[in-house]
């Protein structure tokens, strides 16, 4: 295994943590910028409000996103476990 072959799988490892995680992530900081609109406007002050709504946001783009990530990281790991014999060389 080459060092330039263990950069490029680390890359594409990289990669693909950023591509399943950017979605999720920018869904809460969406959610927690509209509510922390919406503190402001209204001049609520409590931190607990923005919680709630983060959790069960996340917990819904994960159950829709799921499917898509499931089978990325699939396609990934298949990928690595079909050149194998070639990163062995």
């Amino acid at each position: 295994m080459t060092q330039t072959l263990v950069l490029e799988l680390s890359q594409r490892s990289l990669w693909l943590l950023f591509e399943l995680s950017m979605p999720t992530l920018i869904i809460s900081l969406v959610v927690g910028l509209l509510i922390s609109i919406f503190q402001a406007v209204t001049q609520i002050n409590e931190m607990t409000l923005t919680f709630i709504p983060k959790i069960v946001t996340v917990f819904l783009s994960l159950a829709f996103l799921g499917p898509w990530m499931l089978n990325t990281t699939l396609d990934f790991m298949q990928a690595i476990f079909v050149n194998l014999p070639e990163y062995a060389k």
